[in-house]
């Protein structure tokens, strides 16, 4: 690929992440993306012949960037499996806070994209896999038992935190409530 398209795709990508997260998959159009991007739609269908493909670009790379933050905390905190649990239950209490949140974008498009044969909603789904087998791991370090059971626990107690964030919570209550919760399913 030309270095001179990197650039037009990552406008497209990054248009699709704002209003994607801001207003929802489903509400928001190629024609609308196409004018906050600044291309032409031939420019557009070019780089995404579908919508299906912007929304599996749009979905894979916030796979790659959150990935990519636990893998690196896992690294710094090796041997602290405890410590790593404790740093993601206050990660989401931040962002389950911030300014402008709207809501987990995997529970998000998960919502939209119901259909088990959309490209999203597989990406989702392996990502939440991918999570669940890292606090499976995490669990295992800590000589937990039942781990898979444990780790499918600790992934529902992520997801009503960040429904708690939602609905007005402080990352400080949604931290310490997650962590609290977490610690009473694993004894960390």
């Amino acid at each position: 690929m030309p270095t001179t398209t990197a650039p037009v795709r990552e406008r497209i990508l990054d248009a699709a992440t704002r209003r994607y997260y801001a207003e929802g998959i489903r509400a928001v159009s190629a024609d609308r993306l196409i004018a906050e991007a600044g291309v032409s739609k031939v420019t557009f269908y070019r780089h995404f012949p579908t919508k299906d493909d912007l929304i599996a670009a749009y979905l894979t790379q916030q796979v790659a960037h959150t990935q990519q933050l636990f893998t690196e905390k896992r690294a710094e905190l090796a041997g602290d499996a405890c410590g790593v649990l404790r740093w993601y239950a206050e990660g989401v209490g931040a962002f389950a806070s911030s300014p402008g949140f709207r809501g987990c974008p995997f529970i998000n498009a998960a919502a939209e994209l119901s259909s088990p044969d959309h490209p999203g909603h597989r990406i989702v789904a392996d990502n939440r896999t991918w999570l669940v087998t890292q606090f499976a791991e995490l669990l295992g370090e800590l000589g937990v038992d039942e781990v898979e059971t444990k780790a499918e626990q600790l992934m529902m107690l992520r997801d009503g935190a960040l429904v708690a964030g939602y609905v007005g919570r402080t990352p400080e209550a949604v931290a310490a409530t997650l962590t609290a919760a977490g610690r009473a399913v694993i004894g960390c």
